[in-house]
């Protein structure tokens, strides 16, 4: 006869066991919202694995959307002077452009050049304000691009592909860092001309990612969010009520198509505009700023006031937790110099210097600095060789990008381009290694940073790029 076994019983527990217990597991709901707001647990996309240490909390990027001369603002080229007015030289050609096979003669730079800072960085006469602050920049003159012209130039620059229908470099980092501060958007985009950026809203948006990933639009002036504040006769509590009824119907719609992210998205938006009535009055609020403050952003002057106001809200978003901030200036392709050089790119860098400078200062002195990265450039260059006998054509093959700030070893110039500006010669830079820079700081690895779309792992450099060690402080 088999003997049975009669387990221990167990004592049941008393109230006061069952709350202590239960309670200390109520902590771990709450680690595990923040956790997975800022991407420290792994998201079922996202590839494990180590990352690089960030340097950086958020990044400012500069965008001059036409393209800036390089051979006119950071790359001085004596050659050239010696060879203005003579066809290109058979070794450097033959030069596709958008127009075709490019024979137009040479033409010199006419800026006057000196050397700054400690190390003795060459910046143009255009740039004065610039000029003061090298010390803390990373001049790179060897970047160089796959687009031809504006369209897949820009979109190259913000996706890493010359095709649309890709992530922008902001959306991967929300995707990949989450938010730090519930009541801001991650991703904000600021036009200094709205509605005129080449490819529009396609330059900050998600791809094939969830729409709630796309970067938000605000204006440089007047109302920066629009509509964003109710109207007086609805309460706080009203409008709530409201908005949860708008939720349920919105969620009961959206049961039955779970691949429209569009819904989502615009759900989430919802809570983030009732979030924001709070935070972002304040947060876009530039008269709290001391009249020194504004003036040191241009805002006193007409020239520089409006894209003054831009790098000064940059400077208020970063400073309360927004990620990723991208500022347009010269929207709807100003900086495309194909004549009148000295005119365009006079009045251009007289609104872009100042603020500019004033940026990279304040964030200085608010210890700010070495926790945001600034990242300047366009979506290429322009060419030694003229164009309706005063201008420049687009130039893919060599142009000039800096950055500054987090984790960014300042004071130096990397790489060069041939003795016109042409070609990227040395320690060349593409636009895929200048995004694995960016999201190395931001201590995302760019092949570890992974979302499955339609069954394949896409990266947001193709497969492609390394960070640029020479840039990076160690």
């Amino acid at each position: 006869m088999t003997k049975l076994t009669i387990p221990h019983r167990v004592q049941p527990l008393t109230r006061r066991e069952m709350l202590v217990q239960g309670g200390a597991g109520f902590g771990a709901l709450a680690l595990g919202y923040l956790l997975g707001r800022d991407r420290w647990l792994p998201a079922a996309e996202t590839a494990t694995g180590g990352h690089p240490r960030a340097r950086a909390k958020s990044v400012i990027f500069l965008f001059m959307e036409g393209g800036p001369s390089h051979i006119d603002t950071f790359d001085p080229k004596p050659v050239l002077e010696k060879l203005a007015g003579k066809p290109l030289p058979e070794s450097f050609g033959p030069i596709i452009t958008p127009m075709g096979e490019y024979n137009a003669p040479l033409m010199a730079s006419k800026r006057t050049w000196k050397q700054y800072g400690e190390n003795g960085t060459w910046v143009s006469d255009w740039l004065p304000h610039l000029s003061g602050c090298v010390d803390d920049i990373a001049v790179i003159r060897s970047c160089w691009a796959d687009g031809l012209n504006h369209s897949n130039g820009v979109c190259q620059m913000n996706t890493g592909s010359i095709l649309g229908g890709r992530p922008s470099l902001g959306a991967w980092v929300h995707y990949g860092l989450g938010s730090a501060n519930d009541s801001l958007p991650v991703f904000v985009v600021m036009e200094d001309n709205p509605g005129r950026v080449v490819n529009g809203p396609r330059n900050w948006g998600p791809g094939f990612m969830p729409a709630s990933y796309q970067g938000t639009a605000m204006r440089p002036d007047g109302e920066p969010i629009r509509f964003l504040k109710p109207p007086a006769e609805i309460s706080e509590s009203r409008q709530r009520a409201k908005l949860d009824l708008l939720n349920e119907w919105n969620r009961e719609h959206m049961a039955a198509r779970r691949d429209q992210t569009e819904l989502e998205a615009r759900i989430e938006s919802y809570e983030l505009a009732f979030r924001m009535q709070a935070a972002a009055p304040e947060a876009v609020d530039l008269s709290q700023e001391t009249e020194e403050t504004q003036q040191l952003y241009g805002l006193d002057k007409k020239e520089t006031a409006l894209f003054g106001r831009q790098c000064l809200l940059a400077r208020r978003l970063v400073e309360r937790g927004v990620r990723f901030v991208q500022l347009y200036h010269g929207s709807g392709s100003r900086w495309d110099a194909h004549s009148g050089l000295e005119k365009n790119h006079a009045g251009l860098c007289l609104e872009m210097d100042q603020p500019v400078a004033g940026l990279i200062r304040d964030l200085k002195r608010r210890g700010l600095l070495d926790e945001t990265l600034v990242v300047w450039g366009g979506e290429f260059g322009r060419t030694p060789m003229s164009e309706k006998g005063d201008g420049r054509d687009h130039n893919p093959y060599g142009f000039t990008m800096w950055m500054a700030g987090a984790g960014i070893r300042g004071g130096q110039t990397i790489g060069t381009t041939d003795e016109i500006g042409l070609h990227a010669i040395e320690d060349r830079l593409h636009v895929h290694d200048l995004h694995a820079t960016i999201l190395h700081l931001m201590g995302l690895d760019h092949m570890q940073l992974t979302y499955f779309h339609k069954g394949r792992p896409e990266r947001p450099t193709l497969n492609e790029g390394e960070p640029c060690p020479k840039l990076l402080t160690g």
